[in-house]
């Protein structure tokens, strides 16, 4: 009988050991994700309020840009649309580069999510 007990005990054991793991191995991928959001969260967040401001500023230099040159031309419409074809082929720089920046932006989260 002794022998059994010892088997008994020693499996009672692993599962206690088992179930302390997958526990703790639980808790570490619940914190894991909250790490992983709260930093993607704020780094939306910051992107968003820094792209509005940079956005509203951008608009307010295109039209400082396109009366500037609108009178340098003599007519404000020749500005704006020298500036409107600024944007287009800024626009379409930015199309054929998108790669690129996706290439940057997946290198970037993924040293952040698989650094451990």
């Amino acid at each position: 009988m002794n022998i059994f007990e010892s088997i008994n005990n020693t499996s009672d054991k692993a599962t206690d050991i088992g179930e302390r793991y997958f526990d703790k191995t639980r808790e570490y991928v619940k914190l894991k994700i909250f790490q992983q959001v709260s930093y993607t969260v704020s780094m939306v967040g910051k992107a968003l309020i820094i792209g509005a401001v940079l956005f509203i500023g951008l608009i307010f230099l295109a039209f400082a840009l396109a009366i500037y040159l609108g009178h340098l031309l003599g007519h404000v419409s020749l500005g704006y649309l020298i500036v409107g074809v600024l944007f287009l082929i800024v626009a379409l720089i930015i199309y054929k580069a998108r790669y690129l920046i996706d290439e940057q932006i997946i290198k970037k989260i993924q040293i952040k999510i698989f650094k451990d």
